[in-house]
């Protein structure tokens, strides 16, 4: 499938997670199976999404990118308005059509800090700052104490003693929120915001789909995860539209990296309170969940990398 070419400085939309952003094209470069960052091949773009921080700025492949164009415009509202059906919590307060980062409104808060500017001119940029941070989205998560001695065993076996997860996973990201989707539906008492449960779930998979080959890794698995890649997605050997992505491939260890990664992701968006305290409260549900089925969902024993393996990651 041929996709339209960019150029810097190009005005563009741009996925990130289940909707649509404005973006800028900052630079441009074709990866082969030597340079690859993330895995794929072909032209990336390295794009700045508007209204975020350039630590959000990132290399992304033609897939995501859509010209900027009054018919993609509508897509992007589009998306928009069915994540705000999906979710109401999200509608009452925040305009997700706006690009990440953009002002919302604060009601009774905001109001007082622009009373305060008229009566005191001099001080208003200070006062608008003060309301802009106020607005920063901010999830805080209380990882339990048995995930996260997963994450530091996980961490010791990578990099310490230069041990892989087997691939593919059982159950894999995929399998894992499905469960996890029977898991709430079978709870006696249901949790609020029962309708946003299929919203969050996607959200969660296509976060962790484009946030593993750039966030997620530890050096030492890169060289699995391009053989991944190239077994998967990229290979001679994998026929158009039967490419898998990666949660399809990788399990609970790598999706828990990305559970403790969500505040940082969080924060640089434009989510009001009420949606990120519905995610909170089913990312600690989520982890109720998998805490209960730990010995099932992760790998006991990581297997040890061949010393050519070694070798490879080295170089």
């Amino acid at each position: 499938m041929s996709h339209p070419t960019f150029t810097v400085n190009e005005r563009v939309l741009c996925y990130h997670g289940p909707l649509i952003y404005e973006a800028k094209v900052l630079k441009t470069e074709t990866w082969d199976e030597r340079n690859t960052h993330l895995g794929s091949v072909g032209a990336h773009y390295f794009v700045h999404y508007k209204g975020w921080k350039q630590t959000w700025d990132e290399w992304v492949p033609p897939q995501r990118i859509l010209k900027f164009s009054e018919t993609n415009i509508a897509l992007q509202k589009k998306l928009s308005t069915a994540a705000q059906k999906t979710a109401p919590a999200a509608a009452s307060k925040a305009a997700p059509s706006k690009e990440p980062g953009a002002s919302t409104s604060a009601p009774g808060r905001g109001e007082g800090r622009e009373g305060r500017a008229r009566k005191e001119p001099r001080g208003h940029k200070r006062g608008r700052d003060e309301d802009e941070s106020t607005r920063k989205p901010e999830l805080k998560l209380t990882v339990p104490d048995i995930l996260k001695m997963v994450l530091v065993d996980d961490w010791e076996a990578v990099t310490k003693n230069h041990q892989l997860v087997t691939l593919p996973r059982t159950p894999n990201v995929q399998e894992l929120l499905q469960e996890f989707k029977e898991y709430v539906d079978a709870l006696e008492k249901q949790p609020a915001h029962t309708e946003a449960l299929p919203t969050i779930i996607s959200g969660l998979q296509l976060y962790f789909d484009r946030s593993l080959g750039a966030n997620l890794l530890y050096r030492f698995e890169r060289v699995q995860y391009a053989d991944i890649r190239k077994r998967y997605v990229t290979g001679p050997t994998v026929k158009v539209g039967e490419e898998k992505e990666m949660s399809a491939i990788y399990g609970s260890e790598h999706f828990m990296r990305m559970i403790v990664s969500l505040p940082t992701y969080i924060g640089g968006s434009n989510m009001d309170p009420e949606t990120v305290s519905v995610i909170r409260d089913y990312v600690h549900e989520l982890m109720t969940f998998m805490v209960k089925d730990r010995d099932r969902i992760f790998q006991r024993e990581y297997e040890t990398a061949s010393s050519q393996y070694q070798h490879l990651s080295r170089t």
